[in-house]
C-alpha cells in the first residue's frame, strides 16, 4: 500500500539507522512490522500471565513423578 507520511528528519535518520536499511520506504515498512510483532509478543504475554491458556496436566503413570510441576497458585 502507497501512503505519504510526514516524519521528521532527524527521526527518519534514526528509523533507518535502527532498521539497518539504506531506503526510507523499507526502513519504515521494517519499523512498522517489528513494532506489529512487538504489540503482538506483548499482548500474548499478558494473556499468559492472566492464564488465558488453560492446558490439562501431563498423564503420569502410577508412582511416577509430575515432570512439569504446577506454576505457582495453580494446582
Amino acid at each position: 500500500m502507497r501512503i505519504s507520511v510526514e516524519i521528521d528528519d532527524v527521526l527518519m535518520g534514526e528509523v533507518i539507522a535502527l532498521t539497518g536499511e539504506k531506503n526510507k520506504s523499507p526502513a519504515v515498512a521494517k519499523a512498522v512490522r517489528q513494532f506489529v510483532l512487538r504489540a503482538k509478543a506483548r499482548e500474548f504475554g499478558r494473556l499468559i500471565r492472566e492464564g488465558a491458556f488453560d492446558y490439562p496436566e501431563p498423564m503420569v503413570a502410577e508412582g511416577e513423578l509430575n515432570p512439569v510441576p504446577p506454576l505457582p497458585g495453580h494446582t
